[in-house]
């Protein structure tokens, strides 16, 4: 009985030991070897999926805390003319071509009786369908899924061929 409880003390003890090792602050407590700052300027310089430059943090605070404002948001310029084009029945509202959106009007598409107004977020500068984010209303709430879905994909579809037609890609 005493040769067991000491093997499992010795083997517990073992484990912490591991553990302790294990966790950069050594089995005593020792300090971690500061980044130099060559290397820290190296993480600096990795732009992440974004487009933004990481800032070398990687806790979940790092992650809430506020982006530097003075940065340029990159977006998709063949899906922003394309959104102006496919939509120039609307009157354009609002446009912020830094964060990507933009707010139209009601307005009546050639051919239609129903009004519509709708909001544009080109967030991301990749020519592909999560960049595009469209919301349409008529003056009765939104409109089914297969309009909003039909008026991204004409929106898509005129930006890749405004790409084509640039020939520089």
């Amino acid at each position: 009985m005493t040769y067991t409880r000491a093997t499992r003390f010795i083997l517990t003890a073992a484990a912490l030991a591991f553990l302790a090792a294990c966790s950069g602050g050594g089995l005593f407590g020792g300090q971690q070897e500061p980044r130099t700052q060559t290397a820290q300027q190296e993480v600096d310089a990795i732009p992440n999926r974004s487009g933004f430059h990481t800032t070398g943090g990687t806790s979940l605070f790092d992650a809430l805390r506020r982006r530097d404002l003075d940065r340029d948001v990159a977006v998709n310029r063949y899906i922003w003319n394309a959104s102006l084009e496919v939509l120039s029945f609307l009157p354009v509202e609002s446009v912020d071509p830094f964060s990507g959106i933009m707010v139209f009007g009601y307005g009546t598409p050639p051919g239609g009786g129903r009004a519509y107004r709708a909001t544009v977020h080109v967030k991301d500068p990749a020519l592909d369908a999560r960049s595009l984010l469209v919301s349409i209303q008529t003056r009765n709430g939104p409109v089914a899924e297969g309009t909003r879905r039909a008026v991204e994909d004409a929106i898509l579809t005129r930006a890749r061929q405004l790409r084509v037609a640039d020939k520089r890609f």
